[in-house]
Order: structure tokens, then C-alpha cells, then sequence
């Protein structure tokens, strides 16, 4: 049960809820983008980068609960859409050789001739599939 405000009727999560109905009714998005950018900066001075990852973590857990393959698959369109509109080939190429760079550190001859297989038999298959 919500506590009461000694000096009022109204619970605090009432109070609360009627005062941010009406600061939304008073501001804009600017308003909301500007402490939140402020908030944003006060988090960061006081924690560390285990603290983000952590956040982050559980943040995609929950989030792996509660969506479905469509909205990934949703969210990928769009991101990949925002990024096009957004970068050039040359991102594109610099992104790609930086992969390919750290690809090859972490990974052997045996991974390399595993994937070349993999491509054979899909490009067999396809190529089977239209004669």
C-alpha cells in the first residue's frame, strides 16, 4: 500500500505521478534532453566502467526476455537503415578491415578452412536448387 503524506490525502506515488504529468505539460523535449544529458554526466563522473557493463548486461537480459525475434530483427532494419544513411564506403571499408584484422588474430588456418566448407556446400546447394 502507498504511504500517505502526513500533511495531505494523497499518497506520495499520486503526488508524484500528478507532479510529472504536469512538468510534462510545462516542458519540452529540450527540457528532458538537457538533464538528461546533465544526468548522464553526473553517472558517469561517479562510476566506472564495470558499472556500464553491468547495467548493460542486465539491460539485455531483461530485454532478451521480453522481445521477440521480430523485434530484433526490426531494430537491426532500422539501425542498419541509420547507419547508411549516415557513413560512406569508406566507413564501410574501415570497419571491414578492422574485422578481418581482429578475425585473424583470433582465429586459425582450421577456423579459415571450416568456413571456406561452409560457403562450398551453401553455393553447392543453391547451385543445385536452380538446375
Amino acid at each position: 500500500m502507498a504511504k500517505k503524506n502526513n500533511n495531505r490525502n494523497m499518497s506520495y506515488e499520486e503526488a508524484g505521478r500528478k507532479g510529472g504529468k504536469n512538468t510534462s505539460r510545462q516542458h519540452d523535449r529540450e527540457f528532458y534532453e538537457e538533464i538528461g544529458q546533465k544526468g548522464g554526466k553526473a553517472t558517469s563522473r561517479n562510476h566506472d566502467q564495470e558499472f556500464y557493463e553491468e547495467i548493460g548486461q542486465k539491460g539485455g537480459e531483461e530485454t532478451s526476455r521480453t522481445h521477440d525475434q521480430e523485434f530484433y530483427e526490426e531494430i537491426g532494419q532500422k539501425g542498419g537503415e541509420a547507419t547508411s544513411r549516415n557513413h560512406d564506403r569508406e566507413f564501410y571499408e574501415e570497419i571491414g578491415q578492422k574485422g578481418g584484422e581482429t578475425t585473424s588474430r583470433n582465429h586459425d588456418q582450421e577456423f579459415y578452412e571450416e568456413i571456406g566448407e561452409k560457403g562450398g556446400q551453401r553455393r553447392q546447394k543453391k547451385n543445385n536448387k536452380n538446375n
